[in-house]
């Protein structure tokens, strides 16, 4: 049973960097695709950016491309979001999630794909 920690959340100014980081626990981490999802207030929980379980592919959404990148430490069983020039429409609650996904050449796009889930963490970004 896997268990996802997100952290590194807070109250940043527009134009501010944070970094997530989702700490997993449990077997087979390296087994899985990890994926990063928001949830602002009032809206639907959106995809961000998902990781293959190597690290070696990624996939950005198109509103985050250029400013957000994802990568991962399997070693340390835990995965970044590099967020920067934010922007005060990414607030929103960040959550990580995982799937058992071996392919390389397509990642899992959608909330339906993922099994396991984190508490997420608060974004806020504001002046």
């Amino acid at each position: 049973q896997l268990q996802l920690v997100e952290s590194g959340g807070g109250l940043v100014q527009p134009g501010g960097s944070l970094r997530l980081s989702c700490e997993i626990s449990g077997i087979d981490v390296d087994l899985h695709a990890i994926g990063w999802f928001r949830q602002a207030p009032g809206k639907e929980r959106e995809v961000v950016a998902c990781i293959s379980s190597s690290g070696r592919r990624t996939r950005i959404a198109d509103s985050v491309q250029g400013r957000f990148t994802m990568s991962r430490d399997n070693d340390k069983k835990t995965v970044y979001l590099e967020m920067n020039s934010l922007e005060p429409d990414d607030t929103a609650v960040y959550y990580c999630a995982a799937r058992q996904w071996l392919y390389e050449t397509q990642l899992p796009w959608q909330i339906y794909e993922y099994d396991y889930w984190g508490q997420g963490t608060q974004v806020t970004v504001s002046s």
